[in-house]
């Protein structure tokens, strides 16, 4: 992997989890820095999940695609927060 394909990957993570973080209803007691890997995780596994389901690459913006990032992004940010408020 290049270092492009890093910086990339760690804006998108970026982007992912916050929007992530919006759709959880409630306060968040996770850090910005596990929002990007749920982030940067969500968007992997979104990118492998469309692509398995045959909708990664269409014309124009993947809005699929994202939808599903953004969904395992707020499922992996529910799950850390729920897992801190336990400790």
């Amino acid at each position: 992997m290049e270092i492009s394909g890093i910086i990339s990957a760690i804006v998108i993570g970026i982007v992912i989890g916050v929007l992530g973080r919006l759709v959880v209803p409630g306060r968040q007691r996770i850090g910005i820095l596990w929002t990007i890997l749920v982030g940067i995780v969500a968007a992997l596994l979104g990118s492998a999940l469309a692509a398995g389901l045959g909708v990664a690459d269409t014309d124009g913006v993947d809005w699929i695609e994202w939808l599903i990032q953004i969904g395992l992004a707020a499922l992996g940010v529910a799950a850390l927060a729920r897992t801190k408020v336990g400790r």
